[in-house]
């Protein structure tokens, strides 16, 4: 009984708008934390291998709070089944390993403003690779129109030389992008995979064991965290939290609910990223608000026809 309520209050509209919202207020708040975290631990914009290594350590925590937050929840410890260990490890390679090496590296060369509207190609990555590559989608004109739109913000946010940098780098932006298609990869991977497994076990064993190859790699490359102090601890361990309470939230409301109807939301994304990244890092909002506020729509807009079509649509949509 206990459980046909939770399910029957997680498939509420209302809900659902409010958990996804925050999930996605979580996520756009790493653009500028993570910045301010390199900041507190002294980690220069050259110095790769801290970098990676600062990533490690978030996400080998954030695992393992994903699977203790889950455990909690579904009073008993959950580990993954033997013949799902393969999946966990390419899972964990593109989800974790590759798309924050290029995350990392990347947002320590662009604005936050900048990537967290970058980031969000993700999504038309994933509609690109469901419809053109596996073929499991159809690629609709409302899809095509989506992405034109999502790219068209791209090469605007990229055309102007305010507060959002001085045009296009491959170390920053270009990384940044590449994070993104490592993502969708990754988000298309979940899908499949959680049809034989938990898709919150597969989230919490692949973000740790992605944090342990991260923070391996780091150290072996010569990152340190040597300047350590009680701002830069919290910062870390908000940014577990994060990853930790946003995925498990997430894959809740996507076990009762289409995909289509949950992801729609994500459009909030980069609208968070850009306005905290004002807040907290003062990056200007006035010097390039015209630019700013287009490249936000038509991201948003391209988003919002994508899912849009995926729930009138389609009985498969894409994880993002």
């Amino acid at each position: 009984m206990a459980r046909q309520q939770k399910s029957s209050l997680l498939k509420k509209p209302f809900i659902v708008c409010i958990i996804a919202v925050f999930c996605c207020a979580l996520w756009g708040s790493a653009f500028p934390v993570i910045k301010i975290g390199y900041e507190h631990f002294n980690i220069e914009a050259a110095d790769y291998a801290s970098q990676i290594l600062f990533a490690g350590v978030r996400f080998t925590l954030a695992g393992v709070l994903t699977v203790f937050f889950a455990s909690v929840a579904g009073r008993k410890i959950l580990i993954p089944k033997k013949e799902n260990t393969c999946k966990i490890f390419i899972l964990s390679l593109f989800q974790t390993v590759l798309q924050y090496i290029f995350f990392y590296v990347g947002l320590a060369r662009t604005s936050g403003a900048k990537s967290s509207i970058l980031d969000s190609m993700s999504v038309f990555f994933s509609v690109l690779i469901v419809t053109l590559i596996l073929k499991t989608e159809r690629f609709t004109v409302k899809k095509a129109i989506g992405c034109l739109l999502g790219f068209a913000g791209v090469v605007i946010i990229n055309l102007t030389t305010s507060s959002f940098g001085t045009g296009f780098s491959f170390f920053g932006e270009g990384f940044i992008l590449l994070s993104a298609l490592s993502y969708s990869v990754s988000s298309v991977l979940i899908k499949r995979f959680s049809q034989s497994e938990n898709p919150v076990i597969l989230s919490g064993y692949q973000f740790a064991l992605g944090g342990v190859i991260l923070t391996a790699f780091g150290l072996i490359l010569g990152g340190k965290l040597t300047t350590i102090s009680a701002v830069g601890v919290m910062i870390i361990l908000y940014l577990s939290l994060l990853s930790a309470l946003a995925y498990t939230l997430w894959s809740l409301i996507l076990k009762y609910n289409e995909v289509s109807s949950v992801t729609v939301y994500s459009f909030m994304i980069p609208v968070f990223g850009c306005i905290l990244s004002a807040l907290m890092l003062k990056e200007s909002l006035s010097t390039s608000l015209f630019v700013k506020i287009m490249a936000l729509l038509l991201v948003s807009t391209g988003i919002f026809l994508v899912n849009k079509k995926e729930k009138l649509k389609s009985e498969n949509s894409y994880e993002s």
